[in-house]
């Protein structure tokens, strides 16, 4: 029979991996780097010079935006559901975001929220 030592350490080990891998750390948000990811995936090319003058009116207004909604569009478009309570079925924008991890899609949605936007509030 093993000593009550010998069988605790390693479950105990077990126990402390399986609640750090349960435990989803936050993301601290990098600025820079979202800057980076807008500008390798060319986000201004719809989205105008400082993502806050559209090419078209077709395309929104982003600069400034709150950053979970834009967390939260852009993996709508990444999961590829098409959801329409959510609105999020675009091909193109489907093609941007697939190669990003959701860090990085943090990432970016900080670095819009840092923008200066003309967005406007209706009451």
């Amino acid at each position: 029979m093993m000593p009550f030592k010998a069988i605790f350490k390693p479950m105990s080990t077990a126990a402390v991996l399986i609640g750090l891998t349960a435990f989803n750390v936050t993301h601290a948000a990098e600025v820079a780097n979202g800057k980076a990811l807008s500008d390798s995936h060319n986000c201004a090319a719809c989205h105008g010079p400082g993502l806050n003058k559209p090419v078209s009116g077709d395309y929104p207004k982003l600069a400034g935006q709150h950053a979970s909604y834009i967390y939260w569009a852009l993996r709508q478009y990444q999961l590829g559901n098409g959801n329409p309570n959510f609105g999020r079925n675009n091909a193109i924008m489907a093609a941007q975001v697939q190669s990003l991890s959701q860090s990085d899609l943090k990432d970016l949605a900080a670095y819009i929220k840092s923008l200066d936007g003309a967005l406007v509030l209706k009451k």
